[in-house]
């Protein structure tokens, strides 16, 4: 993007992040209110889990596509029409007289999170360069990581206030506000691949139906046990058509994801380092949200208000993440990040009460914002723009995929011995069980994350 204004890239920067808050939002913010939307449709108690699941699965199942169609067709294409898909489904949601209503309202709301998110993150990897783009970088890991935080604050609140509906009805002020501005900041695509006409719908389907099985299986493993049907034959079958779709890949003209791009050092460190920070991070969300109002009698409004805390943690690792990129080795950033994230949970686990635990997640998120600055620079600071989409998807894909493994381990490891129920004693064992597995992924980032500051001074990108 040559010749942009500086202050310019920057009020699109800010832009860009409030069309990534509402799609994280739409996650947590959501989860706290699941009570009162279900009270409210009458839903049967086994629909009321599938309003969170239904964003979830398209949301994570269709990231990929969505980054490689941001290569193909531009990022501001596809970008502008995620934003309209998501804006409308989520006025259907706010109107929702019942629960097929709803959950259309959610898939559709996944769909266009699913084209914005990777599109988004293509526009910031191609417009920035240098040290603005690892600073650009930490903002965009501080509205990912802060954003689910704040998800349970807003929960909270508008639950104990005006209604769940202004969960989703939020969204559309905004929304609209966004794509008045948006076209006006963000160029019109010219560099576009050769062959844009060509989808890998094989390809596409297949990871597709993958991702949204291994979510899918993960969601049941977290409320059913890992052994339940419902869990194995999901996550059986996401095995057998990730599978399926490295085949396709290999043997297809015009592959959705190059066979090779997670064989990359950078792009397989980043997708561990997301795996690990966003699991780790959403796992304590549910793990302090529910101790809070199901163990320490918290409302809905106090719990939202105990995690400001916690969203200023993030905000806090990733913009010290985003300074230390351009001067600090990414290994070393990786292992004291999680490190870090480690003794928070350890911290969090022998608390005295809500407040020690508060603390101790605050710590924690501290380190997961700076970890997922370290993967997102690690994955997208060398990123050419013909692959800026297909990259930003497979990282945005493993933050979802990291989300729902974090809180099915969690939760699995806090009801474990008491007969499927949570306890204070199960919540203990579980961020102990978080804390072990910081520590293993920072022995584990020493051999995978690549030595060396991470190259930010790439020649400035054209988009």
């Amino acid at each position: 993007m040559v010749g942009t204004p500086d202050r310019r890239r920057w009020w699109l920067l800010g832009l860009l992040s409030v069309a990534q808050l509402m799609l994280v939002l739409d996650v947590t913010v959501v989860n706290v209110a699941l009570p009162d939307i279900g009270a409210d449709l009458a839903l049967p108690r086994g629909v009321v889990p599938w309003v969170l699941t239904a964003y979830t699965l398209t949301f994570g199942g269709l990231m990929l596509l969505g980054g490689r169609a941001a290569d193909q067709f531009g990022a501001r294409r596809i970008l502008i029409g995620g934003l309209v898909i998501f804006v409308g489904a989520s006025l259907v949601c706010g109107l929702a007289t019942g629960g097929t209503m709803l959950l259309a309202g959610r898939a559709a709301q996944g769909i266009g999170a699913a084209l914005m998110s990777p599109a988004a993150l293509s526009v910031v990897s191609t417009t920035f360069s240098g040290k603005d783009r690892a600073r650009a970088y930490g903002v965009w890991a501080a509205v990912g990581g802060a954003g689910s935080a704040l998800g349970v604050v807003l929960g909270g609140l508008l639950a104990s206030g005006p209604g769940w509906r202004w969960v989703f009805v939020m969204n559309v002020p905004a929304g609209l506000a966004l794509l008045a501005l948006l076209p006006i900041l963000l160029p019109a695509d010219r560099r576009l691949r050769a062959g844009r006409g060509a989808i890998d719908v094989a390809g596409a389907l297949s990871v597709t139906l993958a991702t949204g099985a291994a979510i899918y299986g993960l969601v049941n493993a977290g409320g059913n046990g890992w052994l339940a049907a419902s869990s194995l034959v999901p996550l059986a079958a996401a095995a057998l058509l990730y599978g399926v779709f490295a085949a396709v890949e290999r043997a297809a003209a015009a592959p959705l994801m190059p066979p090779r791009l997670l064989t990359r050092r950078p792009v397989l460190a980043a997708a561990l380092l997301m795996l690990v920070a966003t699991g780790l991070l959403v796992g304590m969300f549910f793990l302090g949200s529910f101790s809070l109002q199901r163990l320490h009698g918290y409302s809905a409004a106090r719990t939202g208000l105990a995690f400001l805390p916690i969203a200023l943690g993030t905000i806090i690792g990733a913009h010290s993440g985003s300074r230390a990129v351009p001067k600090v080795d990414r290994r070393a950033l990786a292992v004291g990040s999680l490190a870090i994230i480690a003794g928070g949970c350890a911290l969090a686990a022998v608390a005295d009460g809500p407040a020690g635990m508060v603390a101790g997640l605050s710590l924690a998120a501290i380190g997961a914002g700076a970890a997922m600055v370290t993967a997102v620079t690690t994955a997208l600071a060398d990123v050419t723009p013909s692959e800026a989409g297909t990259r930003s998807g497979v990282v945005n894909t493993f933050h979802e995929l990291g989300g729902a493994l974090g809180v099915a381990l969690l939760s699995t490891a806090a009801a474990t011995g008491t007969a499927g129920e949570i306890s204070t004693a199960g919540v203990t064992l579980a961020l102990a069980a978080a804390a072990a597995g910081a520590v293993a992924a920072a022995a584990l980032s020493l051999w995978v994350v690549p030595a060396g500051v991470a190259p930010m001074d790439a020649p400035h990108p054209v988009h």
